[in-house]
């Protein structure tokens, strides 16, 4: 597959396209955002919703499904914090699952979200209601091979991947890992540590998208 470099505006205009789609055959359609700890991933998904009809679309984190502090700590994973074993793909896959195939008349489904300031999930935060045309959800993961995040691709109607340029992406992390509460040292070492080898995972998944969204 090559993808299509596309621009934020672009990806706009491709969202309402399948918003468009999903009312005109009342069938919902799931868009996945992937990228690079820091590429940008929220920074799109808010530019969308910003952009598409009040109502018309709701976004579903894969971060809610990180496994909270206590559980990694236990496991021995709590310094790897963000790696794909320290979130719950499973229960993200069937999530995404009853989404997918949630009908008009069904209740609303009720996501997990994460709470940065916290760096903990909280569940119920997230209302799916059943006729909600779209369904975004971006996160790390989306187009992995590996493990149960391999379900997740055949679920969504559209695959994207958003980057940013290495230098920003770094500034980026230490700004956020400073902000919520990481001494400048210790901010630094993990976003070139634990969130860099992640983002080597991320990376290799890249060309399993069908259109690259770069922001400057």
């Amino acid at each position: 597959m090559v993808a299509e470099v596309i621009t934020p505006e672009e990806a706009a205009a491709r969202a309402l396209t399948l918003v468009d789609a999903a009312r005109r055959t009342g069938s919902r359609r799931m868009l996945g955002i992937a990228g690079a700890p820091g590429a940008g991933k929220s920074t799109l998904t808010e530019l969308l919703v910003a952009a598409l009809p009040a109502g018309s679309c709701v976004v579903v984190p894969m971060d809610g499904f990180h496994l909270a502090d206590v559980a990694l700590e236990r496991l021995g994973r709590l310094e790897r914090k963000g790696a794909p074993d320290t979130f719950d793909a499973a229960g993200y896959a069937a999530l995404l699952q009853r989404i997918r195939t949630a009908m008009p008349q069904d209740p609303s489904v009720w996501a997990p979200m994460f709470e940065r300031e916290l760096e903990q999930p909280i569940a119920g935060a997230i209302e799916v209601s059943s006729e909600v045309p779209l369904v975004i959800t971006e996160g790390n993961y989306l187009l992995s091979e590996d493990g149960a995040f391999a379900q997740v691709p055949a679920m969504l109607d559209a695959r994207w991947f958003v980057e940013v340029p290495e230098h920003l992406r770094h500034e980026r992390l230490i700004a956020r890992h400073e902000r919520f509460g990481k001494p400048p040292d210790a901010a630094r070492e993990w976003a070139l540590g634990p969130d860099e080898a992640n983002a080597r995972l991320v990376g290799a998944t890249r060309s399993r998208a069908e259109e690259i969204i770069q922001l400057g």
